[in-house]
């Protein structure tokens, strides 16, 4: 298993995100939200993923970059676990709420649980349908 975060991984699209902000859901562990939404696109890995961090809460881009960066790098570490439960097609984001920056392996632990939760949910609503 390779651990890599390709360009195709990444969400861009500008469509695909006014529709994951219009119609997601979301799920979350403090300090992250993840907002998710079944999606059709056209490449051949399962999750596009995008990473914010809000002006509000940090107004130096030094300090968004950083959190962005270790955000990116725990999704990179973690996402077979999402690529081992999950077999439809969807786009996500992560976005940091948090006031403070948190160590990684704190963020790490916290982007692990939001990951059980989406696939909990995920599986759920499979599930009942």
């Amino acid at each position: 298993m390779k651990f890599t975060f390709r360009k195709e991984e990444k969400l861009k699209s500008k469509k695909l995100i006014e529709k994951l902000f219009a119609e997601g859901e979301h799920v979350k562990s403090f300090p992250l939200r993840m907002i998710y939404v079944k999606a059709d696109h056209d490449y051949e890995k399962i999750f596009q993923v995008g990473v914010s961090v809000s002006k509000r809460n940090f107004k130096k881009a030094v300090d968004r970059n950083r959190i962005k960066r270790l955000m990116r790098e725990a999704y990179r570490l973690n996402k077979h676990l999402l690529e081992k439960e999950i077999t439809e097609k969807y786009v996500c984001m992560f976005i940091y709420t948090g006031r403070d920056e948190w160590k990684y392996a704190e963020l790490e632990s916290k982007m692990v649980k939001v990951m059980h939760k989406f696939i909990e949910k995920v599986n759920s609503e499979k599930s009942s349908s």
